[in-house]
């Protein structure tokens, strides 16, 4: 091996968080990315370097030396590649900055449990909490960078932590109808979220993509599970994503079939 591989789901955020961090650098050829097949089991080399966990992303350097959980890759590819830091040097912005980014846990978790959740009765407890997490967001920025666009002058670390999260969240507009709303306390963070979701250095997937890929997600079906009496799942390689229809809405009232998903060969 002759540069570090990073090996990943498809269209992980957690590894998208790399790609736009080697973006800024200026050093996209830097790392290898490899996608796994989620809708098999995963391959016992790769557990051996994941010490038989199947989460992902994992990197591996090339001395054969494995890292995993994505913020802590962040920080080895930030630390190895520093000609063109993107992290905050000053030590009172970088604390503010790790602030910020230990928010991002529970933003992804909220946003994922909703698009997985098919009780309606449910629904609005999971779009409240996300909203509570915004409006928090929304304080945070304020505080801190009130005029401005992202927490400080640029697009940075803290930004990029939650780009790919916020994309991924277009599941969310498409499968529960969600939108921030136009208020007062949300102003400040819908003028982050769509500046980092138009960042150049973010533009590595799609609407469509994120929306046809994660259906299985949407039903309560997540990593390459398949629904009960479907036989592939809606993250296969073939038939590709963009040769599919998009997928129906109606989550909560049926699961759609392989055929109307497009995923018949």
């Amino acid at each position: 091996m002759t540069k570090p591989t990073i090996y990943h789901i498809p269209i992980c955020p957690f590894s998208q968080r790399v790609e736009i961090l080697l973006e800024l650098k200026g050093l996209r050829d830097a790392i290898d990315f490899y996608v796994i097949d989620i809708t098999k089991p995963r391959p016992a080399w790769l557990l051996d370097y994941t010490g038989g966990t199947t989460a992902l992303p994992v990197l591996v350097d090339e001395s054969d030396r494995a890292l995993k959980e994505s913020l802590v890759i962040l920080r080895y590819v930030e630390e190895r590649y520093d000609a063109r830091p993107v992290a905050r040097q000053e030590p009172f912005e970088r604390g503010l900055e790790r602030l910020l980014i230990t928010k991002s846990d529970a933003f992804a978790n909220t946003g994922y449990g909703y698009v997985m959740n098919r009780d309606r009765a449910r629904t609005a407890k999971f779009r409240d909490k996300l909203l509570a997490i915004y409006r928090d967001i929304d304080v945070f920025l304020s505080q801190h960078n009130p005029d401005g666009t992202f927490l400080f002058d640029s697009f940075g670390l803290a930004d990029l932590v939650f780009t790919p999260l916020m994309l991924r969240f277009w599941f969310l507009e498409y499968y529960e109808g969600f939108t921030l709303p136009e208020a007062i306390e949300f102003s400040r963070v819908l003028r982050w979220r769509d500046a980092c979701l138009a960042h150049p250095a973010a533009q590595q997937v799609s609407f469509d993509q994120i929306v046809k890929l994660y259906y299985d997600y949407a039903v309560g079906f997540g990593n390459g599970a398949r629904p009960d009496g479907r036989a592939r799942s809606s993250f296969t390689f073939e038939p590709d994503w963009p040769d599919r229809p998009m997928p129906p809405t109606d989550k909560y009232d049926r699961i759609a079939s392989d055929a109307e998903l497009g995923l018949i060969p």
